[in-house]
């Protein structure tokens, strides 16, 4: 079956009160719960995230139930849907945005017995709590390496969700590699303060435009920025964020980065029925097929498709790591020496934009 056809079967949802069939069988199935900060429909990171879900539904069949409540504000909300997912029966719960984690970490105290999992996140303040993330940097590097290449005007854009890590990683590579190949680009970025809402999203991309910016790339969840480029004619390209977005693949949408979460969904639910489940703190990318490069369309020259391929799988290979030095940060101080690859330990609490990139960071 399908993953699409299976909507049909499991999009039986999880009211606040999650009620439904998911749940109203016996205990021999593993129930599999997911809590997403966005709408399944958001053509993006949600979207993705309800991918995963469907691929443990049709891996496991009948001996798994999957459930979901889409659209959780990251707070005290969190805590609450979390809390009647656990006295609902879910054996595991996935927590699929940063802003979870404290609440994750909060019910997880009070039910040892199930197994939490939270995106992009680094507190496992208890033994029932696991932590996965997606280098998504390794993505930006290739989307940078074609902006670099394809911007006419040497103005590019991003549009940031939250001043944290995970976003602030994905800006630097995107400008390091827009830059090594064209050294007179200039990056704005500007702060959408928002996971998911079109809106702002669109105003952001606006905001870009009017700034002269011809490629935007963004790590906000909608299509939004994409249909604002796509009002230009041509002028302006972009990229497919958390999904392929392949709707804009006529333009302006030139490649992608696709969230590939269904192989760690399927992996640590199996683990659970099988007995071999153990807390993990997982960061995968390009290698383990978790980070993907979408369709590099005939938008972009050959040369420079062949130039993105091959730094993809250079990352896939690990012949290449987007920060490696010389890198210096901001002010000019030297962060990474020649050949020196940054530790994970740097990125994960990457705070700061490297040299080139103007203006602050929000606190």
């Amino acid at each position: 079956m399908k993953r699409r056809n299976l909507l049909a079967t499991v999009t039986l949802g999880l009211g606040l009160g999650l009620g439904g069939a998911a749940f109203a069988e016996s205990h021999a199935k593993t129930k599999a719960c997911f809590v997403y900060v966005g709408p399944i429909g958001d053509g993006g990171w949600t979207f993705q995230h309800h991918e995963g879900a469907l691929a443990v539904q049709e891996a496991f069949g009948d001996k798994v139930e999957i459930a979901w409540q889409e659209n959780v504000p990251e707070g005290a909300d969190a805590e609450r849907v979390l809390t009647q997912m656990a006295l609902s029966g879910c054996n595991i719960i996935f927590t699929t945005s940063f802003g979870y984690m404290d609440a994750t970490n909060a019910v997880a105290a009070k039910f040892p017995d199930i197994k939490f999992e939270h995106a992009t996140g680094y507190k496992r303040e208890h033994p029932n709590v696991s932590t996965y993330n997606a280098r998504f940097y390794e993505g930006r590097a290739v989307q940078g390496h074609i902006a670099g290449k394809m911007t006419k005007s040497n103005k590019i854009g991003y549009i940031g969700s939250f001043p944290i890590p995970e976003v602030i990683m994905g800006i630097n590579a995107y400008y390091l590699h827009a830059k090594k190949v064209n050294p007179a680009v200039e990056l704005s970025v500007v702060w959408a303060f928002t996971w998911f809402d079109p809106a702002k999203e669109a105003d952001a991309a606006k905001a870009l435009i009017d700034q002269g910016v011809d490629v935007i790339a963004s790590h906000t969840d909608s299509t939004a920025p994409l249909a604002e480029a796509a009002k230009t004619n041509g002028a302006v390209i972009g990229f497919g964020q958390a999904s392929d977005m392949s709707e804009y693949k006529d333009g302006p949408r030139v490649s992608s980065i696709i969230d590939n979460w269904a192989p760690y969904y399927v992996k640590r639910v199996g683990a659970l029925m099988d007995g071999t489940y153990e807390q993990v703190d997982s960061w995968a990318g390009i290698p383990e097929g978790e980070v993907e490069i979408g369709e590099i369309t005939d938008l972009v020259p050959a040369d420079v498709k062949a130039e993105a391929e091959a730094m993809r799988d250079a990352i896939g290979a690990g012949t290449y790591h987007p920060f490696t030095g010389p890198i210096n940060k901001q002010d000019g101080s030297v962060w990474l020496a020649d050949g020196v690859v940054a530790p994970d330990g740097d990125l994960l609490g990457m705070g700061f934009y490297v040299e080139g990139i103007t203006g602050d960071i929000p606190q």
